[in-house]
């Protein structure tokens, strides 16, 4: 089943093979033990890639949920004072600097919980949390209602910055950002957007080099001296880089991030002490 949902997932035997360490032989075997045993045809090649038949996509989503069910029974089989796993989403840019401390603190609470956390883009992770295949997400700020079974609360705020490599430090932001080559925060996700819309309504011309989706990947580039760019403020994982952050002038646009959850699931309690944990880690950055 984990296999079966891999592959619709992912859209090949490969990529599904590749997120679950399994060759792609493995992969086509198991699912073609679960179409025997269930006696349908469960997925279909279409050019390149693989889709699901139409009793596969019937029976995609219980197939999720009998894959967490049996995540909740492992966990409640170790420790029966577990109520199962805490599935937990996180954008990727945080799994690096913002999750550990969090998951620290919350073990502090909870020594014995099961977690497992699954990485990916804040839109994805909140459609996630909202169906119920997620308790809660570390996502950036939802540009959309959520849903009526969810809470979403902020606890950190990044101003957006300009960093540039340590040799042009002194400089004024606008400066750097129309004379230096530039390094795009990527326009797909949110603080790419903010950033491009702060160029626009400021006429800012820049002179792009890249467009990448990694802060730290950036941060990286200017401290090889590549350039510059424009992207919240992430300035306490860059101790360690030869870059400086220049304040723009007047009020920075802020990007926000939080923790989004199911109110009514039965984690609930948990996915709210994971946000006070966030809060009291990361409040002081607001």
């Amino acid at each position: 089943m984990q296999s079966f949902v891999a592959v619709v997932e992912a859209g090949s035997f490969a990529e599904a093979a590749r997120r679950l360490d399994l060759t792609s032989a493995a992969i086509a075997a198991r699912i073609k033990a679960l179409e025997e045993d269930l006696g349908v045809a469960l997925v279909k090649r279409s050019g390149r890639s693989v889709k699901p038949t139409e009793s596969g996509i019937r029976i995609l989503e219980e197939t999720r949920a009998v894959i967490r069910n049996i995540r909740d029974l492992r966990a409640m089989a170790v420790d029966g004072g577990q109520a199962g796993e805490l599935r937990m989403g996180c954008f990727v840019s945080a799994l690096i600097n913002v999750l550990p401390p969090i998951l620290k603190r919350l073990y502090g609470i909870y020594p014995n919980a099961s977690i497992f956390i699954t990485p990916g883009a804040s839109i994805d992770l909140c459609a996630k949390v909202a169906n119920g295949e997620l308790d809660a997400a570390i996502v950036v700020e939802p540009q959309f209602a959520v849903p009526k079974n969810c809470v979403w609360q902020s606890f950190m705020e990044e101003p957006l910055v300009v960093v540039a490599p340590v040799s042009l430090k002194g400089q004024d932001a606008h400066q750097l950002l129309e004379t230096q080559p530039f390094l795009r925060y990527d326009r797909s996700v949110y603080g790419g957007q903010l950033a491009d819309r702060y160029l626009r309504d400021h006429q800012i011309r820049t002179r792009q080099r890249l467009e990448i989706d990694s802060l730290l990947a950036i941060a990286s580039l200017v401290h090889e001296g590549l350039g510059v760019s424009l992207i919240p403020d992430w300035s306490y994982m860059w101790e360690s880089l030869d870059i400086v952050r220049v304040a723009l002038p007047g009020r920075a646009p802020v990007r926000r991030n939080g923790l989004v959850w199911n109110a009514q699931g039965h984690h609930a309690k948990m996915a709210a002490s994971v946000y006070d944990e966030a809060k009291a880690l990361f409040g002081t950055r607001a």
